[in-house]
């Protein structure tokens, strides 16, 4: 029987060549185990797996090198030759602020004096620590700057004085004649020349002036208007009278209808209010009588309630901002 079914098996191999089934163990080096990290990276076998790029970080900007500011001019009173329109030579002091590009406070004296009326005022407005390197013609309460208010330390004006033809200080008698024409053109003259002094914003000015000096501040202020338009933005009159042959209401009427009206404030006693109060009422027009304060630069003392220098700082910063 045995050798019966070894036959058949002999026969069935040659036959068919069939082979007895085995089963081969699969290694586990047949099958190596897929990672994460394959995964992550496409490594696997017919799977393409997007390649995920990590955001690169951008360096922040460079800082912007800080532009050198330019110097400030000193601050002593320049000596400034000009002309009046009519080729008149005239003198003045200009006064720098402390930063260039900087507006400019215009001031025009009144009859009985010459530019040194302002020999204090003016580096009070420039504001510097400059102590007035002249001498002071009288001992009247503008040449004593111990009453002044005080400004901010960060607020400093270009100004610049001048004396009006003929005019001498104050204890000089100061104007002997009244020559209002040939004053106008010193005037306008005047404001031509800011225009060339170094460091002047010309299109930020501001006058004010006293008696003849009043009118002085709105006419020129109106006549520089028609060189620059705008470039003047205010005017500010201790006793206007129409002096200069400029009839001071119209001349307010003029800036308050213009495109860009100027701001103009009038400061007048009781006894000379009423000139102020002819110029009618406009929005960009302001009156303040000052009770006792007499003509002029007598308004300037510091017994006076409102007090008018404390008003000319109001008026600077009003209208220039207080640069």
């Amino acid at each position: 029987m045995k050798k019966i079914i070894v036959i058949a098996l002999i026969l069935c191999l040659l036959l068919t060549g069939c082979e007895p089934a085995t089963e081969s163990p699969v290694s586990e080096e047949a099958a190596p185990q897929v990672t994460q990290v394959q995964v992550e990276q496409g490594q696997v076998a017919g799977e393409v797996t997007p390649t995920i790029q990590q955001p690169t970080e951008v360096p922040p900007p460079l800082p912007l090198p800080t532009p050198t500011p330019e110097p400030a001019l000193p601050p002593e009173p320049q000596e400034i030759s000009f002309n009046a329109v009519d080729g008149q030579e005239l003198k003045g002091l200009f006064y720098p602020a402390a930063r260039l590009n900087t507006p400019v406070v215009v001031l025009i004296h009144w009859i009985k004096g010459d530019k040194s009326d302002w020999y204090e005022i003016a580096p009070w407005l420039q504001n510097r620590g400059l102590k007035n390197p002249f001498p002071n013609p009288s001992d009247e309460p503008w040449w004593d700057p111990t009453w002044f208010p005080a400004i901010g330390e960060e607020i400093s004006y270009n100004v610049f004085i001048f004396s009006l033809r003929s005019c001498l200080p104050m204890n000089e008698k100061g104007c002997p004649k009244f020559i209002a024409n040939a004053w106008l053109d010193d005037v306008e003259g005047a404001m031509l020349k800011i225009t060339e002094l170094e460091g002047v914003d010309a299109s930020r000015v501001v006058v004010i002036g006293s008696s003849i000096g009043a009118d002085g501040a709105a006419d020129g202020c109106l006549i520089f208007n028609e060189h620059q338009p705008s470039a003047c933005q205010g005017a500010l009159s201790l006793s206007p009278g129409s002096y200069l042959g400029m009839e001071y209401a119209k001349v307010v009427e003029t800036h308050s209808q213009s495109a860009s009206p100027a701001t103009i404030w009038c400061l007048a006693d009781e006894n000379e209010i009423s000139i102020c109060k002819s110029a009618g009422e406009y929005p960009n027009y302001q009156i303040f009588e000052i009770p006792g304060g007499d003509h002029g630069t007598m308004l300037l003392s510091p017994e006076l309630t409102p007090l008018p220098l404390q008003l000319i700082l109001d008026f600077l910063d009003l209208t220039l901002g207080g640069e």
